[in-house]
């Protein structure tokens, strides 16, 4: 299964700083296609981390390891890391080549693949079902839903054939400080979250709005 080539969204479209493209994402349509199905969600909850300046991101002074490698290449690769040695985290490589920015995608309103989404995300066995607006309402969520696992890191989302964004429908965001920084660091109170606040697929009680920034606030 391929995308729509003019839906797909082009290497000129990540090429943007990241707290440019974190807001841009808001409203666009997240696909993985697994095992010929595709499963996609809108996304509706992003994060950015702007590169060797950012003492949040793990590529803060140029840290390159196997691991943070892909950061490094060019605007619209996948960056996808495991958090607490358990949640599968993706992200998307933006600005220019070196930059080492990257947006997280925080949370998805769940589109296409749901019965595939909700079997990925029942193991073991609930006592009870679980409901749309918990599949993908957080970035460890959202990676176990969408089936996408540390082997798509370094994939290249404008042409690969299994991970990409389509252009959808854009959402208007509200601006947050990230969720879960340290807040002594010099960036950790940074309004660098962008959440569409009328979802109920957001992270954190659902709409995840957490001391909203104003848009014109730095």
């Amino acid at each position: 299964m391929t995308p729509d080539s003019t839906r797909r969204w082009s290497r000129a479209d990540y090429a943007l700083p990241a707290p440019e493209l974190a807001p841009a994402l808001i409203g666009a349509l997240l696909v993985h296609v697994v095992r010929g199905a595709r499963r996609a969600g809108v996304i509706v909850e992003t994060e950015a981390y702007c590169g060797a300046i950012d003492d949040c991101s793990h590529a803060h002074n140029n840290r390159r390891t196997p691991r943070t490698e892909p950061m490094f290449g060019a605007p619209g690769l996948a960056y996808v890391y495991i958090s607490h040695g358990l949640h599968r985290c993706m992200n998307v490589v933006c600005g220019h080549e070196g930059d080492a920015a990257a947006v997280l995608i925080r949370a998805l309103e769940p589109a296409e693949g749901l019965p595939a989404m909700r079997r990925a995300r029942t193991r073991p066995v609930r006592k009870s079902p679980l409901r749309d607006v918990d599949l993908c309402s957080g970035p460890g969520k959202l990676g176990e839903a969408m089936g996408i696992d540390v082997n798509r890191s370094g994939d290249d989302m404008t042409t690969g054939p299994a991970l990409w964004i389509e252009h959808h429908r854009p959402r208007p965001s509200v601006r947050t400080p990230r969720i879960g920084m340290n807040p002594s660091s010099a960036w950790g109170e940074r309004p660098l979250r962008w959440v569409d606040a009328s979802s109920p697929h957001a992270s954190r009680g659902r709409g995840g709005i957490l001391n909203p920034t104003p848009p014109d606030a730095r």
